[in-house]
């Protein structure tokens, strides 16, 4: 495998600008370092050059190009991966954001979705046939890393997880080869990125089934912080029983001094912010059992689906300190639930969380092997997540990140979800695929043998 790249040159630069329809940024243009903010600002890499593509045939120019030139090469979608891996150092981003039509079949309930998309332009264009996909949780997240990862959001009870509506894909290979990958068509590779991540080449297009979904009935519920035992210990009952059409994630958190009301700002609570899709006319039934926890905020209601979408863009902009750990979780034990106590007891700053996300109803009853996404079996997804805009504060949110998960990691279930994993090395990669790597590395071998896309959590080739 290659290991040793070249560096990116002037007289490179300019013979890639002249073969590519968008635009070329390099570190002399005014708005490069614009260009190479990511969502999370603890990132601060310099990439050689951005390729800002707009169609498929940049893409391949780009990957061939890079290969040719022995170039360090990353992909950047929506550019919200947490250990900043669509960017990398002095090598070639090969940016999609202008890779971004979408086509809406209203008559098979399909959706084209360019592999430069964020999820908020892909909600708009399928709410207006009343349709939706299963996505994430912030409407800004791109929808190449969330589906290649998996992608847990708030209808995989209803409709499980991204991947399991993925119908196919449009790729750039390494040797730029330009490949449909669907059940019949390539259908390992197909298997390896519904949750391989960006191992296996450039998704220039996805292809999603939709389901009919125009309004959910959803919103926060909030109960003081020395309650989380009690409230962890109810829902973990309350959702193993529930209705698909009802999902909801646990949160331990600050209320920010926005859009709350005042009374709740700058107060440690446990959340649970819920979503339930099914007959309108039965969300209050479906919802007192909630009710009768007696939350101290409550503030559900009937809004379209693109809302809770959107609920929390605002208070987690691009530009902030960001640092996640993660596990999943057989289970919610009275050990676990005491060191959430005591962790959500000290959050350092007022938009550090952690969630715990079901994976229950539809997510769970896909096998274990028959994608990569290993821990079908597992009843959570829980994510410790960092956030403050202050530089200075970079070091108390990633101690309490650390320090919770080493607290929870010897009650998990070994791996993390891959879209939350940091930089962390090839043991915690392997973790999370579990019997799944094996697999992977061989199809990764047979695409990918010189292991040109690495800039990710990495899948190493082996035959």
């Amino acid at each position: 495998m290659k290991t040793e790249n070249q560096s990116i040159t002037p007289e490179l630069i300019e013979r890639l600008r002249n073969q590519l329809k968008g635009k070329i940024i390099t570190p002399n243009d005014a708005v490069y370092n614009e260009t190479r903010k990511v969502y999370n600002a603890m990132i601060d890499k310099h990439p050689g050059a951005f390729a800002m593509c707009t169609n498929i045939e940049d893409v391949k120019t780009s990957i061939d190009f890079g290969r040719n030139n022995n170039l360090l090469v990353s992909i950047r979608g929506g550019g919200h991966n947490g250990g900043g891996l669509g960017l990398c150092d002095g090598g070639l981003v090969i940016d999609l954001s202008g890779v971004n039509s979408i086509a809406v079949d209203a008559k098979t309930n399909t959706v084209k979705v360019g592999g430069g998309c964020i999820w908020a332009d892909v909600d708009k264009a399928t709410h207006e046939f009343g349709l939706a996909i299963p996505s994430g949780m912030v409407s800004t997240t791109g929808v190449g890393g969330l589906t290649l990862g998996g992608g847990v959001g708030y209808l995989a009870r209803k409709y499980g997880l991204t991947i399991d509506n993925l119908l196919g894909a449009e790729m750039v290979l390494a040797d730029g080869a330009i490949v449909t990958v669907n059940e019949n068509e390539h259908s390992d590779l197909f298997w390896a990125i519904r949750g391989g991540g960006g191992n296996f080449g450039v998704v220039t297009e996805f292809i999603f089934q939709a389901h009919s979904l125009k309004t959910v009935y959803g919103g926060p519920t909030l109960w003081p912080i020395e309650q989380v035992e009690e409230i962890m210990e109810w829902f973990d009952g309350f959702i193993r029983t529930a209705s698909e059409d009802i999902n909801g994630f646990i949160a331990t958190m600050i209320i920010p001094e926005s859009p709350f009301p005042a009374h709740l700002h700058n107060k440690k609570f446990c959340g649970i912010v819920w979503c339930y899709v099914g007959d309108m006319d039965k969300a209050e039934k479906a919802f007192a059992p909630i009710l009768a926890m007696k939350p101290m905020f409550s503030h559900v209601g009937e809004i379209p689906y693109p809302t809770i979408q959107t609920m929390f863009d605002g208070l987690l902009p691009t530009g902030l300190q960001w640092y996640w750990r993660a596990d999943f979780f057989n289970t919610l034990t009275p050990e676990i639930t005491t060191q959430h106590l005591k962790y959500g007891s000290q959050i350092p700053t007022p938009l550090s969380q952690m969630h715990l996300y079901p994976i229950s109803g539809a997510a769970s009853r896909v096998g274990a092997t028959d994608t990569p996404w290993a821990y079908r079996d597992a009843d959570y997804c829980g994510v410790y997540i960092g956030v403050d805009p202050d530089p200075k504060n970079a070091a108390k949110i990633t101690k309490w990140c650390k320090d919770y998960y080493e607290a929870l990691h010897p009650y998990s279930a070994g791996g993390a979800y891959s879209n939350f994993l940091m930089d962390e090395g090839q043991e915690r990669v392997q973790a999370s695929y579990k019997q799944n790597y094996t697999r992977l590395a061989s199809i990764k071998h047979q695409y990918d043998p010189t292991n040109f896309f690495r800039v990710n959590q990495n899948i190493i080739p082996k035959s």
